[in-house]
């Protein structure tokens, strides 16, 4: 979603980097640069001109400093102004500790917000909370049904469907039940309407929901924006969903949102997968957008992902000089275990930088690739890959589906690999490595 956008900074921020020290020229050649760059990212201008003031200000008020480049005192402000405009610190989210949370689902049809909230009961369960979800939607057909299905997927309760029952009836039936986390999931519609309005107020009257959450399209863009900021009005949203996070969208609705609607980005969605949901983070995001990675989102992916046993043990093999292809196939597995490729690489500092022909080699599609030549494999040529001569290659691409030249850059890849293990290894395994970096 931010790629374009951080590519047109990039280009702003190195226009910077011939000077010596930051002027009041180059400054104003920056900010045409940086409101050329939001505006074609479908930011909207009220949006546009309060980030451009916020850097004014602060670029007037910085003390120069000989060390530091302007395009780095620029980065730096405008990583301030990002940080601030979409949302700040991060919105608290979470349980009631004195009662039961209860949550009201909202949004436009098409939007995923059946989806975004068996992701939330998802997220929620993860937490080691019991979970409800129930159906207010009386009107999509196989709606409740949907719903039901999606909780078994996301391995939570879901309320008994009761045939053309009112959605009141329902939401006073859902929380009457025992779980921690109660969502109700409303009907949508293809447009705004006054029925809608009044429905979803006569729900938030009876249940009286601690969050009433509403999910949006990045893809439409400013269209979410003027979407988000009716319902706010009608029934006061406490946080947005922005789904389709993981898209090729403009980042302009991300930007934008808290700015016009009050309401802050909570989660967003990354994916169709039911755990694909990211808790918001105004800073990480910021970082992200400026080219400067996400490191801690990352590692708390690997965290969540990866058995940490299991990431011990291969690290060990991989230090003792034992690596061999069965350890590169649990090497790509516990790697696709943290999601998309794309994805990855966008948390990683100055992958923006990276040429485009470089990144696209690195993808998900050349991932499934290795796997499966690995698995064509035997058990014997995967622990003594030396064995692989002309024959056995050739079969190990006709099982793979690939080329003979692509089995032999994966073994290139894994003799690399190894050889830089051995280096490892001759400084002392990994106690060497780890007693090296403390001295750095």
């Amino acid at each position: 979603m931010f790629d374009a956008l951080t590519k047109r900074l990039g280009n702003a921020f190195a226009k910077l980097t011939s000077g010596g020290k930051l002027t009041e020229s180059m400054l104003d050649s920056a900010l045409g640069e940086i409101k050329i760059a939001l505006l074609e990212s479908d930011v909207a201008l009220p949006v546009v001109k309060k980030i451009l003031a916020g850097i004014k200000e602060k670029s007037v008020g910085t003390k120069v400093i000989d060390s530091v480049k302007p395009d780095e005192q620029i980065a730096k402000i405008v990583y301030d102004e990002l940080v601030e405009i979409l949302g700040g610190p991060p919105t608290p989210f979470g349980l009631r500790h004195d009662k039961q949370t209860i949550i009201l689902m909202a949004g436009l049809q098409g939007t995923g917000k059946t989806t975004s909230a068996a992701k939330l009961a998802k997220w929620f369960a993860g937490q080691g909370k019991s979970v409800l979800l129930a159906s207010a939607d009386v009107y999509r057909p196989a709606a409740k049904e949907q719903l039901s299905m999606l909780a078994g997927r996301a391995g939570v309760a879901s309320l008994p469907i009761i045939e053309n029952e009112k959605p009141i009836d329902t939401a006073k039936r859902a929380i009457k039940s025992n779980e921690d986390v109660i969502i109700i999931d409303t009907a949508g519609r293809m447009q705004i309407d006054n029925d809608l309005m009044d429905e979803l107020k006569s729900l938030k009257i009876v249940i009286n929901p601690d969050e009433i959450l509403l999910t949006t399209d990045a893809m439409t863009g400013q269209t979410s924006v003027n979407v988000a900021r009716e319902f706010n009005q009608a029934v006061g949203m406490t946080g947005i969903i922005l789904t389709r996070a993981d898209s090729d969208a403009n980042a302009g609705a991300a930007l934008s949102m808290k700015f016009e609607t009050g309401a802050p980005i909570i989660f967003t969605g990354t994916g169709e997968d039911i755990s694909a949901l990211e808790k918001f983070y105004p800073d990480r995001i910021a970082s992200r957008i400026l080219d400067m990675g996400d490191v801690v989102s990352l590692v708390e992916k690997a965290q969540a992902n990866i058995d940490e046993a299991d990431a011990k043990k291969l690290t060990e093999r991989m230090f003792s000089g034992e690596f061999n292809l069965e350890d590169m196939l649990a090497q790509l597995r516990q790697i696709k275990k943290l999601g998309s490729l794309g994805g990855i690489l966008k948390m990683l500092p100055g992958i923006g930088k990276i040429s485009a022909g470089i990144k696209d080699k690195i993808n998900d599609s050349n991932f499934q690739k290795q796997e499966a030549i690995i698995l064509s494999m035997t058990k014997k040529e995967r622990r003594q890959p030396d064995v692989i001569f002309a024959s056995r290659k050739q079969r190990i691409a006709g099982g793979a589906g690939v080329s003979v030249r692509e089995v032999e850059q994966l073994l290139g890849n894994y003799s690399k690999m190894k050889s830089q293990m051995k280096q490892m290894q001759s400084m002392g395994g990994m106690q060497g490595f780890m007693d090296m970096m403390e001295k750095k």
